[in-house]
């Protein structure tokens, strides 16, 4: 049959793979936007200081973690409070409105995958609505394609938004710092105090290594 021919082809494991990719976004979405992005719990009070060894030394002596004023629960070193979430997270990067959740510890590297994931089906849809296209400078043409250039220009745009997204904090997570650090700089105390720019970078590869790691 037809279908046969095309398998033996190899002209469906194309399609196949773009679905497996689009079901694959689809999951990692809601996986990053339900799961706890790292929120501080008051019954981990006891343990902070613990954590915080490898960055202490790095950091004034006379800057001291502090409550926050919203759930009082005791700050660790990065964590921040979301008022939308309304919580502490840790190593708060930034609320995602289009997650409806925060990007903190525990989610960011999967954030990270499914911009990446997103991003690979944004271009390979886009060539897909391009290859589509063949322009003639008639009405009728403009009348039949449409619906195909508006796809092809939302897709552009959705494309050029995710790249900028994933390159930005690829370059912040190389530095080891997060989005509202660097937007915040001069306001975080930890960082307003430290001798430091970045009391955290230990180098590119090694915040690639305990962030993906």
């Amino acid at each position: 049959s037809d279908l046969q021919k095309q398998e033996e082809r190899g002209e469906l494991l194309q399609p196949l793979i773009f679905v497996l990719l689009v079901l694959c976004s689809i999951l990692l979405y809601f996986k990053v936007s339900l799961m706890d992005p790292g929120f501080v719990k008051p019954e981990e009070e006891e343990g902070e200081d613990k954590g915080q060894g490898v960055v202490t030394p790095l950091i004034p002596g006379d800057i001291k973690l502090r409550r926050c004023g919203y759930c009082l629960v005791k700050q660790p070193m990065r964590a921040k409070h979301c008022q939308v979430c309304q919580h502490c997270v840790r190593r708060y990067d930034h609320h995602c409105p289009w997650l409806e959740n925060c990007v903190g510890e525990r989610n960011h590297p999967l954030f990270i995958v499914y911009l990446s994931v997103q991003l690979v089906v944004l271009l390979w849809g886009g060539h897909v609505a391009w290859s589509g296209l063949y322009f003639e400078p008639s009405r009728e043409w403009l009348q039949h394609n449409i619906l195909l250039l508006v796809s092809f220009l939302l897709i552009f745009i959705f494309t050029i938004v995710v790249l900028l997204l994933l390159v930005s904090h690829l370059y912040l997570i190389s530095c080891n710092t997060t989005t509202w650090e660097f937007m915040s700089h001069h306001r975080i105390s930890y960082l307003r105090h430290s001798e430091l720019e970045n009391p955290f970078d230990q180098g590119i590869i090694l915040n690639l290594w305990r962030f993906f790691c």
